[in-house]
């Protein structure tokens, strides 16, 4: 039968996130974010594109918390207003992914025929280094924000494919899929009603876990020059400038970085638990 939420006698999906400390630590970090992005104007002391040539280089005081970079502008201000632009990228290329590599993998699992061309073209995907295939992607379609948000959603695509068709494989044989092929229902209801609500925890993991991954793809694309472009406040291009003057004002860097870990660790966490509380061999404990 479907995979639920509760069983009998089990604990609520919410007390088992809860009891994982993974879960709490990745949930916090994540709805912090999310605050911050909706609450950028109000949290960003300064215009994050604004210059001060005469507080260039300024550490961290009162005035500015986290200092300012290499133009004098407020290095705070541009990390929050920074959330908006990862997040974005983040949801925009786990979007990409997710709509083309379940689709691809919910017809590869569920139509043998179609299992082998789909399978043998992500194989050719997978040949690839993710980074160097986005890098390669970027060389055609030209360095840009939207264009590396294009590149790392078809890099993710290959892990939501593989994981949507192990699932759908291990569904397809249960009773309640064949029933319903004897009463006649249709391929499509099926995959809908049936196949897809029994495999969203495994998808549920993935999409979490894979907002990690983008997040940290692009900003790594965007350290190389070929994602956001200055000035910009995203944080792998705040870094690529910041390099510059490592010796001179390492906080420029510092900062952004320590956004950059701490986002990808909290999707990181929050991925972990999340695969925890919603594995169906957990649910009596």
């Amino acid at each position: 039968m479907p995979a639920r939420t509760r069983t009998p006698g089990g604990p609520t999906l919410a007390r088992r996130l809860w009891r994982s400390w993974q879960a709490r630590i990745g949930g916090t970090i994540v709805v912090g974010l999310v605050l911050v992005v909706l609450l950028a104007p109000t949290l960003a002391p300064y215009d994050p594109l604004h210059p001060s040539v005469l507080d260039r280089f300024q550490g961290p005081s009162r005035a500015h918390w986290f200092g300012t970079d290499d133009l004098g502008r407020d290095i705070l201000s541009r990390i929050v207003y920074g959330s908006r632009v990862s997040l974005r990228i983040g949801v925009i290329a786990v979007g990409i992914a997710f709509a083309a590599g379940v689709s691809l993998g919910l017809l590869a699992g569920f139509y043998r025929r179609l299992d082998n061309p789909i399978m043998r073209t992500i194989d050719v995907l997978l040949a690839f280094p993710g980074l160097l295939l986005a890098i390669a992607i970027l060389g055609a379609l030209g360095p840009s924000l939207t264009n590396a948000m294009i590149a790392v959603g078809i890099t993710t695509v290959p892990s939501f494919v593989r994981i949507t068709r192990s699932a759908v494989l291990r569904v397809r044989s249960q009773e309640y899929v064949e029933a319903s092929r004897a009463l006649g229902v249709r391929d499509g209801r099926i995959l809908i009603r049936h196949v897809l609500p029994n495999i969203s925890p495994e998808i549920i993991v993935t999409t979490t876990l894979s907002m990690a991954n983008t997040i940290l793809a692009a900003s790594v694309l965007s350290f190389l020059g070929l994602g956001a472009q200055p000035p910009t406040p995203e944080w792998g291009a705040m870094v690529f400038v910041a390099k510059n003057y490592l010796g001179l004002a390492p906080h420029t860097a510092l900062f952004p970085i320590l956004a950059i870990f701490v986002t990808v660790l909290g999707f990181n966490f929050l991925g972990d638990g999340l695969r925890d509380a919603l594995d169906p061999r957990l649910y009596q404990r």
